[in-house]
């Protein structure tokens, strides 16, 4: 029965950790879960360290693997919700900066880099300000030629 009792506060102790700390991913969150849940189900089976060790491996293993999964259809929809228009052939976006490709009259093309501002407007590179995302056409008019 003490053995027990001890499984139960391990587990007990290991959701007060699931509860006090934050992980930036999903891999990360599934992964501490799974390690937690696995040593508590490795010490009820096993009865011993070597069963609490095994199973936290195996669960963090597969914790991480599902968070992942998560992790990667989180970042395609994020793909597919991103703008569409005319310019989003060579838009490349990285934090809060996009790269735009502004496609001139004699067929070079201009790279544009617009910064998203806080409110939800864009800063393109000599200060101008737009109120939502800029079309192919206005950053023509203003860096192309």
């Amino acid at each position: 029965m003490k053995r027990f009792g001890c499984s139960i506060m391990l587990v007990i102790l290991m959701a007060g950790l699931l509860v006090v700390s934050g992980c930036e991913t999903q891999a990360q969150n599934k992964a501490l879960i799974g390690g937690a849940v696995g040593a508590g189900a490795g010490q009820l089976i096993g009865r011993n360290t070597t069963g609490t060790l095994i199973g936290a491996g195996v669960g963090a293993g597969a914790g991480y693997l599902w968070g992942r999964s998560q992790d990667k259809k989180a970042e395609e929809r994020s793909a597919e919700s991103a703008p569409q228009g005319s310019y989003t052939d060579g838009t490349s976006t990285s934090g809060t900066t996009m790269t735009m490709w502004v496609n001139n009259a004699n067929g070079t093309r201009t790279e544009i880099k617009l910064t998203r501002n806080p409110d939800g407007s864009y800063t393109g590179p000599g200060g101008k300000v737009y109120s939502s995302l800029p079309t192919q056409e206005q950053l023509q008019a203003d860096y192309g030629s």
